[in-house]
């Protein structure tokens, strides 16, 4: 009995030890496998009988196909509640009919493909299912990308062919001439349009295939400039070109032609080609538009010279009453043999005819006629001086400081022109501090590149800059755009004459420099005189001529003097007797030319520029020092004639004087000369 006992323990430990080893072979064989395996048992829930399942076993592969770890104890519809109806109706319809069922699914919500097979674990009762799946994510994505390419094929096919003939109707259609030639100038595509007007211009039709020197053969004219723009093409060069083609005596027209390289599938270059497009309309219509912009520049230039003459009318008109009455008052005075008041009248008309030559003086200026005497110098060297006249002239309550630049370059200017325009720049910047303020004057050097100088409308270079700026009410940019102007004041009527700033304008301009105007209302203005450098040494100081008395003429001495207007002619003759001069007069270039000629003695020439008889002064001058070397010469001038005298570049012993002049003035500069040796 005991041993029957001993065997029953024994039996049963190797029986449950044989289900164990079991056990662990299924279990091993179970998380072995590379498809996703669970095990799943229907339940009852609110939706009924059998409308839940709970996952009571999986393997490892599960978590790696489905993406879903630790599925063990969860309930399906806590997993997918949105997808839960169709997975319990598959699997249910398996548990009910023991049918098993393979398909491909995707898991919504985490976005792999499944493909499955189910079958029902018996017996029925134990409401269980078993599932087998692999993920299939990349294979199914190349599925339905292959698909979708295989439906889009034949449409994207349909589409290039479509685009290539869109292209080809509007190359066909278009207004421009397109066309296109090999390395051997044979043509490898031309258009509709291309063709007719190849005809129109040369008589002759151009095909596909044809080589278009060859098809020009008899035009030889036609055929080489054909071939001098497409072989530029055919080298390699992209280029934009404007040429007329045809007949002048009949069909010639003007085109644009823009060629480009044409380049096979390894970028060589297999031709060229070209678009080209009918401009003569366009030319002609810029040409009228220049004519009317000519025409409008005239017309501007026309009101310009009204508003000049009406202004220096004006002006003069006030200045030649003020001469003609002195006049008048003197011989009325002199009549009645009251000679102490021909003093006051003398005065008036003194000073009249000086506010006269000052008013020619600007309007010379402004015209870029004046005569200036440049030399070089350092602009700085005239501030000490300049600034104390400013000072005086601009009064007490305006403030006057200066920024000399260090290094300043020297600069070929006028210096008295120079003085006299920035003097009418502080004239102008105390009108505009009525209050009182500030004036300053900079100097300092400026490069100005390409840009820069095309913002001023200047040449690009070395620059010396003087600038006097204020403190002022300013203007606004409609006013800065006319201050320039002759005439244009914003002064009350008879406080100015509107020709300060257009002569600094003249001024620069006619220094090969240029003046700019920075200003802004309420903030003050700013005038820049631009002055292009001088490469070459500072000119040394002059001893002021006015500074000596003129000595007596030495015995003998004699000057002759060529001026066609008999006043002028007749002033300078008194003015040299009464120093002791002897005088010979001429009043043309040819009858001042006979007297050198002669065996008489002349010491000095004195000669306008401007003279009648076919020689102007300065070819009498020429041919007087031909004729007598040491002969020194004195040009008298209302306006530089720069023609005549070079550009004022004259000789030494040589000097300009001008129109009008103090007789003072005259006497000084002619015993200089006369005392120089040369």
């Amino acid at each position: 009995m005991l041993a029957r006992q001993v065997m029953s323990q024994l039996d049963l430990r190797l029986s449950l030890q044989a289900s164990a080893d079991s056990e662990r072979k299924y279990r091993t064989l179970f998380d072995s496998m590379d498809e996703g395996f669970c095990i799943i048992e229907f339940l009852d829930g609110p939706h009924g009988p059998d409308s839940d399942y709970i996952h009571i076993d999986a393997n490892a592969a599960y978590a790696r196909h489905a993406g879903i770890p630790d599925v063990v104890g969860q309930r399906l519809r806590e997993m997918v509640g949105d997808e839960a109806d169709a997975w319990v109706a598959r699997y249910g319809h398996v548990l009910r009919t023991g049918e098993p069922i393979r398909f491909e699914q995707e898991l919504v919500a985490t976005g792999r493909y499944l493909s499955l097979s189910s079958f029902r674990i018996e017996p029925p009762e134990r409401k269980q299912v078993a599932v087998l799946f692999q993920d299939i994510t990349e294979r199914r994505r190349a599925e339905l990308a292959l698909r979708r390419l295989n439906e889009t094929l034949e449409q994207r096919v349909a589409s290039a062919l479509a685009e290539r003939r869109v292209l080809a109707d509007i190359v066909e259609g278009t207004a421009a001439l397109v066309q296109v030639v090999d390395n051997d100038f044979r043509w490898l595509a031309v258009n509709g349009a291309a063709v007719r007007e190849f005809e129109q211009v040369f008589g002759v039709t151009p095909r596909v295939g044809e080589r278009m020197l060859d098809l020009l053969s008899d035009q030889p004219e036609h055929q080489a400039q054909v071939r001098s723009v497409w072989s530029r093409a055919l080298a390699g060069e992209e280029f934009v070109k404007i040429e007329a083609y045809g007949d002048p005596g009949g069909y010639r027209r003007f085109y644009e032609m823009r060629f480009g390289v044409l380049r096979d599938d390894m970028g060589l270059q297999a031709g060229a080609y070209q678009f080209v497009y009918d401009v003569t309309e366009r030319l002609e219509e810029q040409e009228r538009l220049r004519e009317a912009e000519e025409a409008l520049r005239q017309a501007q230039k026309m009101e310009a010279v009204g508003q000049l003459t009406g202004g220096l009318a004006h002006d003069f008109n006030n200045l030649l009453s003020g001469i003609s009455g002195s006049f008048e008052m003197i011989g009325t005075r002199l009549s009645q043999g009251r000679s102490r008041d021909v003093e006051k009248y003398l005065s008036a008309g003194q000073g009249a005819a000086r506010r006269a030559a000052a008013l020619t003086h600007r309007l010379l200026a402004f015209s870029r006629r004046q005569t200036l005497s440049p030399k070089p110098i350092v602009i700085n060297r005239l501030m000490a001086d300049f600034v104390e006249l400013v000072r005086r002239t601009v009064g007490p309550s305006i403030k006057v400081e200066t920024v000399a630049a260090a290094g300043l370059w020297p600069t070929l200017v006028d210096d008295n022109q120079l003085e006299n325009a920035l003097l009418n720049l502080c004239i102008n910047a105390r009108d505009a501090m009525p209050d009182g303020g500030r004036i300053t004057i900079e100097t300092g050097n400026k490069w100005l590149d390409r840009r820069s100088a095309d913002e001023r409308g200047m040449e690009p270079g070395q620059y010396v800059t003087v600038c006097v700026s204020d403190t002022g009410v300013g203007m606004d940019k409609s006013i800065q755009d006319r201050v320039f102007d002759p005439f244009f004041t914003t002064k009350p009527m008879g406080e100015g004459t509107g020709l300060g700033l257009s002569m600094v304008y003249g001024f620069a301009r006619q220094s090969h420099g240029h003046v700019r105007i920075y200003s802004e209302v309420g903030q003050g203005t700013m005038v820049c005189i631009y002055l292009p450098r001088h490469f070459g040494e500072e000119a040394a100081p002059e001893i002021d001529a006015h500074a000596v008395l003129p000595a007596p003429a030495a015995a003998g001495e004699t000057v002759l003097v060529v001026d066609d207007e008999p006043t002028v002619r007749m002033l300078i003759v008194d003015a040299l007797q009464e120093l002791g001069y002897a005088c010979a007069e001429a009043a043309d270039g040819p009858a001042g030319l006979r007297l050198l000629q002669s065996n008489a003695r002349f010491d000095l020439l004195i000669t306008d520029v401007g003279l009648p008889g076919g020689l102007n002064g300065r070819q009498v001058a020429d041919a007087a020092r031909a004729l007598r070397p040491g002969l020194k010469v004195m040009f008298i001038t209302g306006y530089a004639e720069n023609a005549a005298l070079n550009h004022g570049h004259i000789q030494p012993g040589m000097e300009v004087l001008t129109k009008p002049f103090a007789v003072s003035d005259l006497a000084a500069r002619i015993d200089r000369m006369m005392r120089t040796p040369l």
